[in-house]
């Protein structure tokens, strides 16, 4: 006979103190990814200098070991809508974890995720219902198979340029060589004001379930031409396809509205994938909206009950992070604001393209905004921008990011592979004091570059770099 041990009883202390275990291996941050992570990503960061050690953030900005203040122009490639650690999502959180749901049993219906439902589908009209996975690639994978499901058919429609993830089912809709080649059920089509009806074209083979489609393209920040979207989606429908928004960046206020859809009137898509800035920043979350009769075309009966699901969906932090994150937009005007101070700074820079010649173009709308690049017209500046695009093409574009960074101490990003433009896509608390940071400082650069000052030596080592890894 064998005594029967009594479970562990939780005892609140113990050996795990994280606090000590930072304090003591901390500055192991970059020496333990090389070692256990992805080997290229510190790699990459020493070579343009953004190996930085941030030590706190707090809204838009971050503090580095040395105590200097960065603007975040970046916010996380958008999870950060609210800036770091918002009051509100961090108290919601606490809240939750002091409350001991008994959460994730699966085998009943928790409060949160109806009522995080009920909240996000008041702001999507012609919406009907909601099913929450982890992440906005996951949200793409549901609303594609969700499409599949409903219509019957396999082939899904995407756009030039689009980025839709990076998982095996995701990334066929996502027009990048680095995502691997499209899958044969997958067609591209441009979003062009001469080619919106090739959505419907392939609708009339009989075989698409859908086109899926970004309102504006984080890759480059191209917005859906005017009244491409309405065109592409009365061509859908009379082919019996469907029209997937993928909102995972544009959506909850990025653009100016809380989709980025509802720019253009009569646009009501049959799915829309949301993600990012849901999360507050703290817990991965991504939510995939349809239309009634779609749900119930894929849990036709209570054998298909689990036809689609995700074992971390609708976990009550995510949950409870998204229902503070809906609450501060609403209480605080966030949409209404990220419009004002969108228009603010895109103004700003659309008055230096007729100041600097390497400046092509500003565009996007709210607070997505892209930077565009060109070939210079001046014959003292075209050697240099042609050395640069004969390496690499996106070289002009790092070289504008990299000083903003270490000279200035303001985070931003090329836009995409092989591109000559900046996405700017900071949190949506920005105030307009974050906007004249932002213009001093890439006027500085600019300056810089059209004076043939330290950002062309810069240039010199990212072409040595780029001919070496051919």
């Amino acid at each position: 006979m064998t005594t029967a041990e009594s479970a562990p009883t939780p005892s609140g202390t113990g050996d795990f103190d994280l606090g000590a275990l930072l304090a003591e291996r901390g500055a192991e941050r970059y020496e333990l990814h090389s070692r256990y992570l992805n080997h290229q990503l510190p790699r990459m960061l020493h070579t343009i200098g953004f190996d930085k050690v941030y030590e706190r953030a707090e809204g838009a900005h971050f503090w580095d070991a040395d105590g200097n203040d960065h603007l975040d122009m970046l916010a996380g490639f958008g999870v950060m809508g609210l800036g770091r650690h918002h009051p509100v999502v961090r108290k919601a959180l606490h809240d939750v974890l002091d409350a001991s749901l008994a959460d994730l049993t699966r085998f009943d219906c928790q409060p949160l995720p109806g009522l995080l439902a009920e909240r996000l589908l008041a702001h999507s009209p012609h919406l009907d219902r909601v099913f929450f996975g982890n992440s906005g690639t996951e949200a793409v994978e549901g609303a594609l198979k969700f499409a599949r499901f409903a219509t019957g058919r396999p082939r899904v429609l995407y756009c030039e340029h689009a980025f839709h993830g990076l998982t095996t089912g995701s990334s066929p809709s996502t027009a990048s060589p680095a995502s691997g080649t499209a899958s044969p059920r997958c067609c591209p089509t441009r979003p062009s004001p001469r080619r919106p009806r090739r959505a419907g074209a392939g609708a009339a083979q009989g075989d698409v379930a859908a086109l899926i489609v970004e309102p504006i393209q984080g890759k480059g920040v191209y917005e859906s031409p005017p009244g491409y979207l309405r065109a592409a989606q009365e061509l859908l429908h009379r082919h019996k396809a469907l029209l997937i928004a993928d909102e995972v960046q544009t959506g909850l206020g990025r653009t100016g509205d809380f989709y980025a859809y509802q720019h253009e009137q009569g646009v009501e898509p049959d799915l829309v994938c949301v993600a990012k800035a849901l999360s507050g920043g703290y817990v991965p979350v991504g939510a995939t909206l349809g239309k009634d009769w779609i749900f119930k075309k894929v849990y036709s009966s209570m054998d298909r009950v689990l036809v689609h699901s995700a074992s971390f969906g609708a976990n009550a932090q995510a949950m409870a992070a998204g229902l503070a994150v809906l609450s501060v937009m609403e209480n605080e005007g966030i949409v209404a604001h990220a419009r004002r101070t969108g228009d603010l700074l895109r103004t700003r820079l659309a008055a230096l393209t007729g100041t600097y010649e390497l400046l092509a173009g500003v565009r996007g709308r709210g607070l997505m905004i892209g930077i565009e690049f060109g070939r210079p017209r001046s014959l003292r500046l075209r050697p240099r921008w042609a050395m640069l695009q004969a390496a690499r093409k996106g070289l002009f574009a790092q070289m504008v990011v990299v000083p903003l960074l270490q000279r200035h101490r303001i985070l931003t990003q090329v836009s995409g592979d092989h591109l000559e433009v900046i996405k700017l896509i900071p949190p949506l608390v920005i105030d307009e004091e974050d906007v004249q940071r932002f213009m001093d400082a890439f006027t500085a650069v600019m300056d810089d570059a059209h004076d043939g000052g330290l950002v062309w030596e810069f240039g010199r080592t990212l072409v040595k770099q780029a001919v070496a890894h051919r």
